[in-house]
């Protein structure tokens, strides 16, 4: 068992990246069955390979600690929303009929496609009710941020600071934006680090978005796109789900040291 265990931690296939049940029983001289039982004992995946990137941003510590605090002790008299752009969503229609589901036979689309144009969806989530404002358009630009946060201005009660959490795209920083941001003192922006959009909470209702309705949706054209995400926006907010922040600040920073010393140690 320790000598499949450090094969597999340790070296190095010459024909494949990863070792497979079937490499690792030649080269150990066990069953494939017998390798099976070892990784699952140890919790070992080498067929599995998980992507990762590390912020860059010198105010890390500084804007998690700002975000997290937004999300665990919300102000007083004031609405934090987590605002962010799905761009380029495409109106994508399958190349014949998606066959529908059947006993014993899941539900059937052609891999191929045509594409019919695109639409660009801002979204700011209310983080205390789950709420969702949204807007639709045809162009992402600075110009259209501001128009946003028009929007979001006529629909926050006058008497609420408005806090938004956004991430650091350049045309949430143009000087029309700024200008726009001193006529409006009651908003607030919150810019997430570097490379962590994760921190956005709006990211994980993009995610039920694309995951429950766009990914075998069919639209033939950017209109049918625009009126079937707003059908679907609007059956949100009639029975909207906050997502719940759990981690401190603390915490977080502290899983992101150990796996920079995971990093660190692991000889690249």
């Amino acid at each position: 068992m320790e000598r499949v265990i450090i094969k597999t931690l340790e070296q190095a296939l010459r024909d494949a990246t990863h070792w497979s049940t079937r490499s690792m029983a030649a080269a150990s001289g066990l069953s494939q069955t017998a390798i099976s039982r070892i990784w699952r004992a140890f919790a070992l995946k080498p067929h599995l390979a998980e992507s990762f990137k590390l912020s860059s941003d010198p105010q890390f510590i500084e804007k998690v600690r700002d975000i997290v605090g937004l999300y665990l002790n919300p102000p007083d008299a004031a609405v934090v929303l987590c605002v962010d752009e799905k761009a380029q969503i495409q109106a994508l229609d399958r190349s014949a009929p998606i066959l529908p589901l059947l006993p014993a036979t899941p539900a059937r689309a052609t891999h191929d496609y045509r594409r019919y144009g695109t639409t660009n969806l801002y979204a700011a989530l209310n983080v205390a009710s789950g709420k969702v404002i949204a807007d639709l358009t045809g162009r992402h630009r600075a110009e259209e941020f501001r128009r946003f946060l028009r929007l979001i201005d006529r629909n926050v009660p006058a008497e609420l600071d408005v806090h938004v959490i956004v991430d650091n795209s350049s045309t949430h920083k143009t000087p029309a934006i700024k200008r726009w941001l001193l006529r409006h003192p009651r908003f607030s922006l919150h810019f997430t680090p570097t490379y962590a959009s994760w921190l956005n909470l709006v990211e994980r209702w993009f995610a039920e978005l694309t995951e429950r309705w766009l990914r075998r949706g069919s639209h033939r054209s950017t209109k049918d796109l625009v009126s079937s995400i707003r059908t679907w926006i609007e059956r949100w907010n009639d029975d909207p789900k906050p997502f719940v922040w759990h981690k401190t600040a603390d915490e977080i920073l502290e899983s992101v040291a150990l796996y920079c010393n995971r990093i660190s140690d692991s000889g690249h």
